[in-house]
Parts: structure tokens; C-alpha cells; sequence
């Protein structure tokens, strides 16, 4: 079930073709996107670990965090939902237990993000704890991870794949102590580790031994997530983090809006002309979606803050940018897209971990662009894009919320693209049909409302 009582097979979202709606003209719209998915699952986490209960107050409802909820409830960690002023679902309510309950299995879905936090939390409990996940999931790199939380006592089966499945044998605690880690394939081995850090045995002194560090706005994100909860993060040096053993303090904490899953919004004024405004942007962020008031600017949109809202205004043209996406890979279909209408060709580098995501984003994206006749060449750690003219086609989502959106996005300004799988933004954004199309009604551009097929225009939570 989803965390507003939906099932995960069942809820509205529509699975098969969608076509994507066409922009009858310039955009005047203002749009308020859920809730934070990296935001939302860290809080669960450290909800679920603190010395009493806590509150998330306008929390993302998604299959993400479902799959966060259900795993959490399934390690005998009590979850509510309680009427809230959010816009999109209830608020979110944790009474943690100690020590976690065990002789359990975990369906990790496609949540990265469930896969690698939990698998640290399932030394606390007493009992085994089984992590799956969906087949499409179970290429996702977890190795280092293994290799780590065995290095601070987490007694884990794995078969020798290095990979989901695998049983965590929990036995009430964490030694914790020194240890090594290769993140160079995702900064969610760090931020899983850091989020269990103050309640192993002796804490944490972790080191990260790699070539780099993808994403580090994330693990800025849970270092200030910790701080909010009282525990402190030392930072000697680039790399490295030193946790204490101590207490995490249980509070009530207002999720800030989802900046990534805002980008493909912001984007479509820069696509089609006029302005979109996306409300509750926050001052500061440690959201890698804060990067995008920068690299929008730096094509040729006029970014402005005002009112607590964000607002991209179209400039003259969609300027081509050589730009290193290293700490904001998810941001690279977004920004890949725009780079297909620029006015030059476009390289996006430092993102060889996009490979690793729910597909390989990397080849995903070009072989999606020359199937509409646009032209993009696979790099060894990026992509190099040279603006086509393009046609209508299929646009395949390969499960990957992120591909989708992206679909949807091209779709705005060329005729007949048809995403094969709309559904899967359920993963972080289960709304985005209905939202997108708001965002074309605002001001009644719609030429083509693209709502054939399967896909309810049902919305799927009040709004």
C-alpha cells in the first residue's frame, strides 16, 4: 500500500502510452510540486531511530516512500498518517521502537534510497532482515555498501552476489568504529551510513577512498538533517566524517518542496516561451534541485524569487552550456532536454554515475533522442548534445521516473511523442500528469491535452 492507502499495483497513475500534451503558446502558470522524496526518506529514517516522536509535516507521498514506510512499519516502527495542511497527502507521524524487530523481508521496489538506508538499520534489529527488490532494481550497485556495514559488525548474507537479495542477520547492535568506503557510484552509501552512525556501539569515522563523490549536496543534506536532531557531524577533511554515538532527537520537521521533480517545470517556460513559477522554493536548500536557479540562468532564462516562489522566465533562446553535473546528476535529463533545443551543441560531463540509477540514464538519453531524429553522442562521463530538428515517436520510459518526465518535457514543443509509461513517476511524483497539464490549462494554451489512452485524469489525491 502506498502511504495514503493506495495500493502500489493499483493506484490511478495509468500505465501504457500517454501522449504528451502539446503547449498551444507561451506558459503563465504557477505550479506547487510535492514534497521531497531524499528529504522525506531521510526523515523517516531518523524519525524511526530518535528518542521520540516526530512529526513530517507535508511529506512525499510516492512509491518511494512507501516502500520506506512499509519497510520501517515492518521493522516494528510505528507510522501514522494524521490530517495535515499539505496539498498533497497527510502528514506523517513516527513513534520509533528499540531495538528494531527482525524476522522480516523488505521489498526495496526501485527506491534507492531503501535499499541502501535500511540495510544498515537491519543490524539493530533481533532477527533477519530480507532486502529485495524489483528486477529492474537489482543491477543497482550495492557492493560497497556490503563491504562497509560488515567492516562496523552488520553480520549480511549476500551469497557472494554483492548485490539484492541478501539477508541482514541483525543482532541488536552496531559495533560501528573506522571504516573505508568506495562511494564513487552513489552517494547513498554515505548517507545510509551517516543516518545509523549515532546509534552504533562507538559511532562513526568514515572515510571515502574513491576517485570521487557524486552528489555530495545529498550527503550535505543528511549532515544537516542529523544537525537538526542534535547530533553534530565533524568534517576534518574532503571525505571524511566522524559521527558520535548519542541520542537523535525526535521533532517535527516541514519538508521542503521537491526541487528535482521541479526542474521539468521550470524547463518547459524556457521550452515553449513565457513563465512558470514554482511556489514554496525555499531560501536555502541543500537540495541539488537549488543548482537549477544557476544552470537556468546560465542558458538563457531569467530566474527571479519572490514571494517565496521561484519563477524561469524565457529569454531570447536555450543557450548551449558546457557544464559539469556532478553534484546534481539527477538534474542531467532535465538538462539534457533543453540542450535539445538549444541554439549550439551542449556537453554535460561528471555524470558516469547516472549509469547506475534506475536505468543507465546515460544511454537511455540518447537512444531516446535519435529515436525522434535528434542527435546525441554517448561520452565516457557524460553525454555531448547537438540540437536536431526533431519528430514525433515513442519515447521510452525504461522505468525510470526521470526518463519520463523528460519524455513529457521534448513532448511540449514536438508533435506525437508518446511516453510508453507515464506511471513511472509514481516513484517520486505520482501527480505529475495531472500537475503538467494544469501547468498548459492555467492559461488555456492546451492544443492537444495528449489524455488519450489508459491514463485516468483521475487526480489522484485531492488538490
Amino acid at each position: 500500500m502506498t502511504a495514503d492507502g493506495y495500493s502500489l499495483s493499483s493506484a490511478p497513475v495509468g500505465r501504457g502510452h500517454w501522449r504528451a500534451p502539446i503547449a498551444g503558446g507561451p506558459l503563465h502558470a504557477t505550479v506547487t510540486v510535492p514534497g521531497s522524496k531524499s528529504l522525506t526518506n531521510r526523515e523517516l529514517v531518523l524519525a524511526s531511530l530518535a528518542d521520540g516522536p516526530s512529526r513530517l509535516i507535508a511529506p512525499l507521498h510516492s512509491d518511494d516512500s512507501a516502500r520506506m514506510i512499509d519497510a520501517l512499519r515492518s521493522l516494528g516502527v510505528g507510522i501514522e498518517l494524521v490530517p495535515g495542511s499539505g496539498l498533497y497527502g497527510d502528514d506523517i507521524e513516527v513513534t520509533p521502537v528499540w531495538p528494531l524487530r527482525g524476522d522480516t523481508e523488505v521489498d526495496c521496489g526501485q527506491a534507492g534510497t531503501v535499499m541502501r538506508f535500511v540495510a544498515g538499520l537491519g543490524g539493530f534489529s533481533h532477527g533477519d532482515v530480507t532486502l529485495t527488490a524489483h528486477e529492474s532494481a537489482l543491477h543497482r550497485p550495492m557492493g560497497a555498501m556490503i563491504t562497509a556495514l560488515r567492516d562496523v559488525g552488520v553480520d549480511i548474507d549476500d551469497g557472494a552476489r554483492w548485490a539484492l537479495p541478501f539477508i541482514v542477520r541483525g543482532h541488536g547492535h552496531v559495533r560501528g568504529g573506522e571504516v573505508t568506503i568506495d562511494a564513487s557510484a552513489s552517494s547513498q552509501f554515505v548517507s545510509g551510513l551517516l543516518l545509523a552512525a549515532p546509534r552504533f556501539d562507538v559511532g562513526l569515522h568514515l572515510l571515502h577512498a574513491g576517485a570521487r563523490l557524486p552528489s555530495i549536496p545529498h550527503i550535505d543534506m543528511t549532515v544537516e538533517a542529523l544537525a537538526h536532531r542534535g547530533v553534530h557531524v565533524e568534517r576534518p577533511g574532503v571525505g571524511e566524517w566522524i559521527v558520535p554515538a548519542g541520542p537523535i532527537r525526535g521533532k517535527d520537521v516541514a519538508i521542503e518542496p521537491d526541487l528535482s521533480n521541479a526542474a521539468p517545470f521550470l524547463a518547459a517556460a524556457m521550452i515553449v516561451g513565457g513563465s512558470v513559477s514554482v511556489t514554496g522554493w525555499p531560501a536555502h536548500s541543500t537540495q541539488p534541485g537549488a543548482m537549477l536557479t544557476e544552470i537556468l540562468s546560465l542558458m538563457g532564462a531569467r530566474v527571479s524569487r519572490r514571494g517565496g516562489a521561484l519563477t524561469v522566465t524565457a529569454g531570447a533562446g536555450i543557450q548551449g552550456i558546457d557544464l559539469d553535473l556532478s553534484a546534481a546528476g539527477e538534474l542531467t535529463p532535465t538538462i539534457f532536454a533543453l540542450a535539445a533545443f538549444a541554439d549550439a551543441p551542449s556537453t554535460l560531463h561528471g555524470i558516469g554515475h547516472i549509469r547506475g540509477h534506475e536505468t543507465d540514464r546515460i544511454a537511455a538519453l540518447v537512444a531516446e533522442l535519435r529515436g525522434l531524429g535528434g542527435e546525441a553522442h554517448e561520452l565516457p562521463d557524460g553525454i555531448r548534445i547537438v540540437p536536431r530538428a526533431l519528430h514525433g515517436g515513442t519515447w521510452h520510459s525504461y522505468h525510470d521516473h526521470r526518463m519520463a518526465t523528460t519524455g513529457a518535457l521534448i513532448g511540449l514543443s514536438v508533435p506525437g511523442v508518446d511516453v510508453d509509461d507515464i506511471g513511472t513517476t509514481a516513484k517520486t511524483m505520482p501527480e505529475f500528469p495531472q500537475i503538467w497539464q494544469r501547468m498548459l490549462d492555467d492559461d488555456g494554451s492546451t492544443a492537444d491535452h495528449g489524455t488519450g489512452g489508459p491514463l485516468s485524469t483521475e487526480t489522484i489525491r485531492a488538490s
